[in-house]
């Protein structure tokens, strides 16, 4: 099966032809993440006008660069529904729905964190995560682990009460004057450290890190970060960025792993999923990797290329093979809000 995906949740436009939910066929992403880095966040409107002039031209290229496919070819369309922007998500939803009407082909609505999943199955043909199945769903704007028994058997365990990871990364590079998108900035300064020669004091909090739950709060750390800074500020002592920055990304990730660890153990599961934005930390899937109970236990872990990290519609195309509900175009619709289960 054939299937043409779209995805406009945030700032990038992106649209996608996968065959049979695992082979990329082709992958168009047009981000408009420069003019964000000017005002040092997103803003809804700028990034809703850029989707509206880029979705057309990305939509052919997809089809372009699909290897012979046509629009005769494509079996479905899918689109993300949510979570996101209201703005970008109503370019991408209209444009699907108008093609779907035109083209007479069938639509499915997509979640978008659930479609981050999905990255997974396109990593290799030949090997796919067995259920049942422990993900860290990880970006800006959400934290969240979750048991997959099957497709479309998702258990919400836990999720962030306050700041998602990403949105700890973003806030705290802000603060550096590392720039924005934050999670690369704070990683890149902190590849300028030598680590092995660094004894780490663990200065920085982890929060709920030992509490007996799989929820996340990252509030706690970005104000330990912003009172770190203002009292070198004080005493106009000069901050090691590079080493500052590390301590950042290692109370990060240290909760993030602790916690996908744990869930692991307790649901006895075969496989780990990492995903979302802030898996393309080279760090957190490090620590992953090379995780003791991980390297000494029967699990798989499955983690995706960077470029599959980050918004996509390869993965909106393969989470609508793996959960083929075709839904009337008239009753497609935005739903900001969504929540992963």
């Amino acid at each position: 099966m054939i299937i043409l995906g779209i995805e406009t949740s945030c700032d990038e436009t992106a649209a996608a032809v996968v065959e049979n939910g695992t082979k990329i066929l082709s992958n168009v992403v047009a981000s408009s993440v420069e003019l964000h880095q000017k005002t040092g966040g997103i803003i809804p409107e700028i990034a809703a006008r850029e989707q509206i002039k880029c979705i057309i031209p990305v939509i052919n290229e997809a089809i372009k660069q699909s290897s012979n496919i046509t629009i005769n070819n494509i079996d479905a369309l899918t689109v993300t529904i949510g979570p996101g922007l209201i703005g970008s998500l109503l370019v991408g939803v209209e444009t699907a729905r108008t093609l779907a009407y035109v083209w007479k082909k069938p639509i499915i609505p997509i979640n978008h964190l659930q479609a981050h999943l999905y990255a997974n199955w396109l990593i290799s043909e030949n090997s796919a995560p067995q259920f049942p199945v422990i993900a860290l769903v990880v970006s800006g704007g959400h934290t969240d682990l979750v048991l997959m028994k099957n497709h479309g058997k998702i258990k919400w365990l836990g999720g962030t009460r306050d700041d998602a990871a990403g949105e700890c990364f973003d806030k705290a590079a802000r603060v550096l004057g590392l720039g924005y998108p934050g999670g690369p900035a704070i990683a890149a300064e902190a590849e300028k450290l030598d680590a092995s020669r660094y004894p780490l004091a663990a200065k920085l909090p982890r929060p709920m890190i030992d509490d007996d739950n799989f929820d996340f709060s990252f509030s706690g750390l970005k104000t330990a970060v912003i009172n770190r800074v203002k009292e070198q500020e004080n005493k106009r002592v000069k901050i090691d960025m590079p080493q500052f920055a590390f301590e950042i990304q290692e109370a990060i990730t240290d909760v993030l792993v602790a916690k996908t660890i744990r869930a692991a153990q307790k649901y006895q599961v075969k496989s780990i999923l990492l995903a979302g934005g802030v898996a393309a930390n080279s760090r957190l899937r490090e620590k992953l990797s090379n995780h003791p109970i991980i390297q000494s236990s029967s699990y798989q872990l499955f983690v995706p290329p960077p470029k599959l990290c980050t918004d996509n519609a390869t993965d909106i195309a393969a989470c609508a093979f793996f959960n083929y509900q075709p839904v009337p175009w008239e009753k497609i619709k935005v739903e900001p809000g969504l929540r992963i289960c």
